[in-house]
């Protein structure tokens, strides 16, 4: 009869590569069983390191003298940093793995899967509106099979769930969230802080970049404005605007089935009713009745502020470059003094390019 394998065994032979399959071993070992089972008999095949010390054994009191120095010196370590610490400061060169398993038989260790479980307790609402918004773009067909899928900025209020500003764009870039930013602060005036997720628009990993380490552009407005932002580390965190992503995924669609809209700048005109009817029946009371949002004074120029902003350097012939151009400045004394130094160039959001030194505009 075949085997499972569709070979045909003979009853007293079988292929040492057959054999090998089935023992999960390679073929020369095989050969080498049968050799010293043919010399031997049965008790060839028992392992001739039975009985022997293991050759990766630890020498006598090397594993007390380890752990008496890890409870000594390092008992919060964990058994990485530990098993560094032996080999740096003290020369006992051990693996890692070994390190762990002595700190965990000892007590010293507690592995991930034996810890118990992580609880987040659900956090209580700011008190006032405009204490903390929380704000997310949310990518989706939102016109269905009417037009391309694209994205919704969203803000809603932590203290009473109440939508603030919706926005239809491209994308989640910057510009997008500058003129939806702006078109917040024009309408509710400035809240205490935003509260978003760790995309790059609001968060930024690099060492350093042209505004300081961890500064984006968006971060940058804010601060400007005097406005805290904070990066939540899950998207738990920021639960009532992922709930509202969710919920507006389901409404917001229908309706603008319903008004027939399959344009954003349709969408956007939309919105504010849109609101009005969802925050009568979904937002709640807040705890306290007074509003924290801040005018605009009136020396924060708006039109300024919300600018993508870089530093240039201004080259020997009077010129710098940005974003694949070369800007060619007039030949000044004042411009002249220039000559090796940073200036910022301002991209506004229509395109336009203004290049500026000490507070005053370049021609």
């Amino acid at each position: 009869m075949p085997d499972s394998q569709g070979f045909f065994e003979v009853p007293g032979h079988l292929k040492a590569s057959m054999a090998a399959n089935r023992l999960q071993l390679t073929k020369r070992q095989v050969n080498r069983l049968v050799q010293r089972y043919r010399a031997d008999g049965a008790a060839g095949l028992i392992s001739r390191q039975r009985g022997q010390p293991g050759h990766r054994q630890l020498t006598d009191g090397m594993a007390n003298i380890a752990l008496a120095i890890i409870r000594d010196r390092y008992p919060d370590f964990g058994p990485t940093l530990a098993c560094e610490k032996l080999r740096e400061r003290h020369g006992i060169s051990l693996a890692k793995e070994t390190v762990r398993k002595l700190m965990t038989e000892a007590g010293l260790w507690i592995p991930r899967k034996q810890r118990p479980p992580s609880i987040y307790q659900p956090r209580n609402r700011r008190s006032c509106v405009g204490e903390l918004i929380q704000i997310d773009g949310s990518d989706h067909c939102w016109f269905e099979d009417r037009a391309p899928a694209c994205t919704l900025l969203v803000y809603i209020d932590d203290a009473t769930s109440r939508l603030m500003q919706l926005h239809f764009t491209y994308s989640e870039s910057t510009f997008s969230y500058f003129e939806a930013t702006r078109a917040y602060l024009e309408r509710y005036g400035k809240p205490q802080a935003f509260y978003s997720d760790k995309a790059g628009v609001f968060r930024d990993n690099h060492k350093q970049n042209d505004h300081g380490p961890g500064v984006t552009q968006f971060g940058r407005v804010l601060y400007e404005l005097n406005i805290d932002i904070w990066c939540a580390n899950t998207s738990q965190a920021r639960g009532r605007v992922e709930r509202a992503n969710l919920t507006l995924q389901d409404r917001l669609v229908k309706e603008l089935r319903l008004e027939g809209i399959c344009t954003m700048a349709a969408a956007n005109a939309y919105v504010p009713a849109f609101m009005a009817d969802f925050n009568r029946r979904f937002a709640k009371p807040p705890r306290s009745d007074v509003d924290v949002h801040r005018p605009i004074r009136q020396d924060e120029d708006l039109d300024r502020i919300f600018t993508v902003r870089q530093l240039r350097k201004v080259l020997h012939v009077l010129t710098l470059q940005y974003d694949k151009a070369i800007y060619l400045l007039a030949d000044t004394p004042f411009n002249r003094a220039l000559i090796g130094k940073y200036i910022d160039v301002f991209d506004y959001p229509d395109g336009r390019i203004e290049i500026r030194a000490d507070g005053t505009t370049l021609p």
